[in-house]
């Protein structure tokens, strides 16, 4: 599907001479980001942990919910952690239960409880609930999840059992009713930065607590690579405190003290010290994702506290397994899926049904997201369970996935997630024929007046003498890239094509040379082009949109242009 190149608008001649000294390729790298003063430019270029991280105290609720937390402690309370199955779940988990630890909770009064995806869902629920009653647990903390679960925690509130919500997805009409929130989406809440993941909601607690109590030493900033994991993993922008966060926690992720994360790391062939957030995108998250999409995410869980050698070593062996497994079913059932939709004709919205064992709500999510990308449509997919159907969801940029599901909410039994992707279950046919005719129609009038062709966001059109080692390292000032704040990409157009040679074992693969008016000549990569060599003659002029990175080899090491799209210059 051809794609729009979307450009960024040029900076303003005031703003260039605003900063004289900074190349002004960059000055239009930051003022995308929204960053235009000095002050800004200055934290983002060099975040800084002791002046960049917010007081976790400007929760409206976090004083109320760490004097319960101390007033346990005291006590001797028995008191649940109650986590997610997601990486982000899983790493908040880690967060809380540790500091909880260090604070003096006995093992014998200090629980965590994640739940099973395929048996039991998002979130708390009423056997759950009932299950920490027998129990006679005193405190329940929920993290990465519980902002939609008002009824559970009326259920707790009845039984005497206090609730601490730790939250970063949509809030819904209805809040609980719970002894604390701490979520930045809270509408009355004054805390300046909305973005943070479930695992930096939990870190902000665990921040809370400790100077509270008064604890010093590195203990805080050692938990900071499970919070940059969390953070990565979840996608939120890595933008403000997140970028903060992400940054020295892939420090302290490169140093880690983990027996787990290093037997993974090995597993994955990353090396230690080179770990970034692209690896934690693509090679760490998906390993800890993996157990709470096929099997239980208290492996992952076990992975990231454990401290004997073997059994990190049999986690990690078994996560590489499960995410094998992972990846052999999203590839068969996303294949049945693309054959169950078909030609797309005039679709503004695809759905997927279908039944049987290998179609579990860990792997639904996955196929909607794969599914939305190709297709560039809002895509839900759906699996029966029992007695009651699971979807899940993947939006496009035009559209804002939860005001589908608000505007559907009378034929869903449970709904949650964010902007660009959700989560729900609905109790009957009914309901979901129902809610499939709701949502269409909603998303219809939404998208009727959008070009539904895949948006590059293109950061800068430039000259092919502006692309030198100096611009790629000031790039490299940007990183981490993720959410927010993707790898910058470029245009160059109207360039004269000198030459191209096709490359690769299979002639995939091009390399192609350009020249601009200038007489500048540069080397690209446009890998997975080969197919177009055919369309393409010497001598004229086509354009480009690149990234840019470093090209090793042999102990060289040479500026590459790595092509991502390109025409024909119109």
């Amino acid at each position: 599907m051809k794609k729009i190149w979307k450009v960024k608008e040029a900076v303003s001649q005031d703003y260039l001479d605003k900063f004289p000294e900074i190349n002004p390729v960059v000055l239009q790298l930051l003022k995308n980001r929204g960053i235009d003063s000095q002050q800004k430019i200055d934290e983002f270029m060099n975040p800084d942990y002791s002046q960049d991280v917010h007081d976790p105290f400007l929760f409206q609720d976090m004083k109320k919910a760490v004097t319960r937390i101390v007033r346990a402690v005291a006590k001797k309370e028995k008191v649940v952690v109650h986590g997610d199955y997601d990486a982000d779940g899983v790493c908040s988990s880690v967060v809380l239960v540790e500091t909880l630890r260090q604070l003096g909770i006995k093992q014998a009064n200090l629980y965590i409880y994640i739940p099973h995806r395929n048996t039991e869902g998002y979130g708390l629920n009423e056997d759950t609930v009932k299950n920490l009653i027998k129990a006679k647990v005193n405190l329940i903390i929920t993290t990465d999840c519980g902002i939609s679960n008002w009824q559970e925690v009326d259920q707790a509130n009845q039984a005497g059992i206090d609730v601490i919500i730790t939250d970063h997805h949509h809030v819904p009409a209805k809040l609980p009713d719970a002894y604390a929130i701490i979520n930045p989406k809270v509408k009355t809440d004054k805390y300046p930065f909305a973005d943070l993941a479930g695992v930096g909601v939990a870190f902000k607690l665990a921040q809370a607590v400790r100077r509270q109590q008064k604890l010093e030493g590195s203990f805080e900033k050692w938990l900071l690579d499970v919070v940059a994991i969390g953070t990565v993993a979840d996608s939120v922008p890595l933008v403000g405190e997140n970028r903060t966060l992400v940054r020295y926690g892939l420090i302290v992720l490169n140093k880690t003290r983990r027996l787990g994360l290093h037997k993974l790391i090995e597993k994955a062939r990353i090396q230690i010290g080179s770990i970034d957030a692209k690896a934690i995108s693509f090679q760490i998250a998906p390993r800890l994702n993996a157990a709470g999409r096929i099997e239980h995410a208290n492996t992952a869980y076990q992975l990231l506290i454990t401290n004997n050698e073997k059994a990190s070593q049999e986690l990690a062996d078994q996560l590489e397994a499960t995410n094998q497994q992972r990846q052999k079913i999203t590839e068969k059932l996303t294949t049945i899926a693309q054959a169950q939709i078909g030609e797309l004709a005039d679709r503004l919205v695809l759905f997927v049904s279908e039944q049987g064992e290998d179609w579990q709500a860990g792997i639904i999510g996955l196929i909607a997201g794969k599914i939305s990308a190709s297709h560039f449509r809002p895509t839900f997919v759906i699996c029966k369970r029992e007695n009651e159907f699971i979807g899940s969801g993947r939006s496009i940029e035009y559209l804002d996935i939860m005001e589908v599901l608000e505007n559907s909410n009378k034929y869903l039994h449970k709904f949650g997630g964010h902007p660009q992707a959700c989560g729900f279950t609905i109790d009957s046919q009914a309901n979901l024929d129902n809610f499939q005719i709701t949502a269409t129609k909603f998303i219809s009038n939404q998208l009727k007046d959008k070009d539904l062709r895949p948006q590059m966001d293109i950061e800068a059109e430039v000259m092919l003498d502006q692309v030198d080692w100096d611009l790629l390292e000031m790039m490299n000032c940007f990183s981490p890239f993720g959410e927010g704040n993707r790898r910058p990409i470029f245009v160059v157009k109207n360039v004269e094509l000198t030459n191209f040679e096709l490359v690769g074992l299979e002639k995939q693969h091009l390399r192609i040379f350009v020249k601009d008016k200038k007489g500048t000549v540069k080397k690209t990569i446009a890998f997975g082009f080969g197919q177009i060599a055919e369309k393409l003659e010497v001598g004229k002029n086509i354009d480009l949109v690149f990234s840019m990175g470093v090209n090793e080899w042999n102990g060289n090491r040479e500026l590459q242009l790595k092509v991502i799209d390109l025409n024909l210059h119109d």
